[in-house]
């Protein structure tokens, strides 16, 4: 476990550039203003990563954030659209024109403007899941 999070970094930076061409510095994350996240491959994906901007937008701590259902971000009315939105990454690899709106551990709810969704896979291809980098939000 302690290689994890190194290692899941590297996966999400490197998928990043592979599928749009753009520069995610891992060195960066965690004092960055836009919100990273991702979650894995389970049948029901939980969150596996947030840097600190997601977990204060999301209002949750990590170990908190790290057993979330990804689903769980969208009120139950958005689900549908969310599942649409990741079964069109799924195809194409990366979004970048993602907008919907999301919802806080305390029931605040934001409007997700222009986010970039993308598929992560390892060094050898593998799917090691999906993550989403989120620079534009506005409070409802």
């Amino acid at each position: 476990m302690s290689d994890f999070l190194p290692r899941h970094i590297a996966i999400l930076c490197a998928s990043y550039h592979r599928l749009t061409g753009r520069v995610l510095q891992a060195e960066t994350l965690h004092t960055a203003t836009f919100a990273v996240v991702s979650h894995g491959i389970e049948s029901d994906p939980i969150f596996n990563y947030a840097n600190p901007t997601a977990l204060e937008l999301f209002e949750m701590d990590w170990a908190a954030f790290t057993k979330l259902p990804s689903r769980f971000s969208a009120e139950a009315m958005e689900r549908e659209a969310r599942a649409r939105l990741l079964a069109r990454v799924m195809v194409h690899g990366f979004v970048d024109d993602y907008s919907g709106v999301r919802i806080s551990a305390t029931g605040k709810r934001f409007m997700v403007k222009n986010a970039t969704v993308w598929n992560l896979a390892d060094e050898n291809g593998a799917y090691y899941g999906q993550a989403a980098l989120l620079k534009e939000w506005t409070y409802l």
